[in-house]
């Protein structure tokens, strides 16, 4: 089932804070939560994890955002976007330490926080998968257990065993989920190499399927969901391998 990209905010001026979740809101992400200070915020992501968060560094209490950001990443991998009206260059050597994603000054306007949102998204995909993704475009970005896709011009984030098939359609494809199909810019021979293949295999030149959600396999088709896929000859004995292992 498709989701909402979950983002954080932390920020101690509240007018400041509604406004990030009023513009992330209206690009469609779900907003994890306004938080305004860095103990807070350290219990909220060990039980309540986004999957990014805008931190701005001048927090008040006894922890700026810097330091809340390094007792966070000792236990949780989350990308750190950083939010600030102070760019000295001791501030800045500071968080540099934190390898955050990207860093947005105020005042900022909607397209600051767009862009630095879809670069994380970008690096995030180029870290687990060793691809050099782009930023602009349909095609999608994908993680060692989610996908994020542009749907209406806006990201929306799915679980890879979400996936029941993928199929071809020209330069397109059309990922089938449960709920409903998504179609995306990308063509299915780069779909397959970014895909991880221990979930996933190409079974016929227009069709690749999660191996995990087969319900049956006959001479020359298999089942997903009701569905009837095609086998090619030369790749079945592969599936039949894979099925096997799991």
């Amino acid at each position: 089932m498709i989701s909402k990209v979950k983002i954080l905010i932390v920020e101690d001026e509240m007018l400041i804070g509604a406004k990030i979740s009023m513009l992330l809101s209206d690009m469609d992400y779900e907003i994890a939560g306004i938080i305004p200070s860095g103990e807070k915020t350290i219990a909220h992501v060990q039980s309540n994890r986004p999957d990014i968060i805008i931190m701005d560094i001048n927090l008040k209490g006894k922890l700026d955002g810097i330091e809340t950001a390094n007792i966070i990443q000792q236990s949780a991998d989350i990308p750190i976007i950083y939010l600030t009206s102070n760019a000295d260059e001791h501030h800045f050597n500071r968080a540099k330490s934190t390898r955050p994603y990207a860093f947005i000054s105020k005042p900022f306007k909607r397209l600051d926080l767009q862009r630095a949102i879809e670069l994380t998204l970008a690096r995030l995909s180029e870290e687990h998968s060793n691809q050099k993704v782009a930023v602009e475009g349909d095609s999608p970005f994908i993680l060692h257990d989610r996908l994020f896709i542009r749907e209406k011009g806006k990201m929306q984030k799915l679980l890879i065993d979400d996936i029941l098939y993928i199929e071809a359609e020209r330069n397109y494809c059309n990922i089938y989920t449960v709920s409903k199909p998504f179609l995306i810019s990308i063509t299915l021979k780069n779909m397959e190499e970014r895909l991880p293949s221990q979930h996933f295999l190409r079974v016929h030149r227009s069709f690749i399927v999660n191996c995990s959600q087969i319900n049956s396999v006959s001479e020359s088709h298999l089942m997903i969901n009701k569905k009837l896929i095609p086998i090619s000859k030369n790749l079945k004995s592969e599936l039949l391998r894979r099925l096997k292992t799991i």
